[in-house]
C-alpha cells in the first residue's frame, strides 16, 4: 500500500460517497487508475465496505448500553452465533480479563433495555453473568482507522 492508497482510504473514510471524478481529482489520479485502486483495495479486504451512519434517535432509539459479559467454557461458539444474530446488540467483541465479551446494545429507552437484558440477554447460550453501563451521551464514534493505523 503506497501513499496514494493512504489517501484514498482518508478521503472514502471522511466521505464515502465521494465519487471517483473527486478521487482522481483529489489523488491527481484520473478516473479509470483511482477506480482500479479503489477496487484492489475491496477485493483485499482494506475496505470491507461501506455505510450509512443512522441518528438512532431519529428512530426513536434514546438508551445505549454496554453490557459485560461472562459465558460458560463450552457455550462460546453458541454465544457467538446468538449474538450476530440478535438485532439489539449492535456490535460484540471478545475480551480478555474479568469478562470475555463486550457488548453495545440499542434500545428504545431504559425501560426497554432493561427487558432486553432481564428476559433475552441471560437466555443466550452460556450466559453466566452479566454487568451493564448505560451510556448518557456520545462524545465521539467517528474516529478514524487510518489515525490509529498511523500511530503504530
Amino acid at each position: 500500500m503506497d501513499q496514494i492508497d493512504l489517501h484514498l482510504l482518508t478521503l472514502l473514510e471522511g466521505d464515502a460517497r465521494l465519487s471517483y471524478a473527486d478521487l482522481a481529482e483529489a489523488t491527481g489520479l484520473t478516473k479509470s487508475p483511482c477506480w482500479k485502486r479503489v477496487q484492489a483495495l475491496e477485493e483485499q479486504g482494506v475496505i470491507r465496505g461501506y455505510r450509512t451512519v443512522v441518528e438512532p434517535s431519529a428512530l426513536g432509539l434514546g438508551a445505549k448500553g454496554f453490557v459485560s459479559v461472562t459465558v460458560a467454557f463450552e457455550q462460546h461458539d453458541a454465544f457467538e452465533k446468538a449474538a450476530v444474530r440478535h438485532p439489539m446488540i449492535l456490535s460484540c467483541h471478545a475480551t480478555v480479563g474479568e469478562t470475555d465479551y463486550l457488548l453495545q446494545i440499542m434500545a428504545k429507552d431504559l425501560i426497554a433495555l432493561d427487558a432486553f437484558l432481564r428476559g433475552e440477554l441471560w437466555r443466550l447460550p452460556g450466559v453466566q453473568r452479566f454487568s451493564t453501563t448505560i451510556a448518557t451521551r456520545e462524545i465521539k464514534t467517528d474516529g478514524s482507522i487510518l489515525a490509529c493505523a498511523a500511530r503504530r
